[in-house]
């Protein structure tokens, strides 16, 4: 994900995992236990790109529902 700052444009190398409709961002870990870093990183991604809602799902939980939360800006 390229930074827009200005008129300057600025790639930093962030890199998304999925982008849906233009509207949600959706990071994807497999980790045992859900940090508070990757919540900060998800806000950063949201920050950066504009975009107002996220979701963070990991996959190492035995019920996906249980892996899931929704971030919103």
């Amino acid at each position: 994900m390229a930074i827009q700052y200005k008129s300057a444009t600025i790639d930093c190398g962030y890199r998304l995992d999925l982008i849906v409709e233009r509207q949600v961002i959706v990071e994807l870990k497999s980790v045992q236990t859900m940090d508070d870093i990757f919540v900060a990183q998800v806000l950063s991604y949201l920050k950066l790109s504009g975009l107002r809602t996220g979701l963070l799902i990991n996959f190492n939980v035995k019920r996906l529902v249980d892996g899931v939360k929704r971030l919103v800006l």
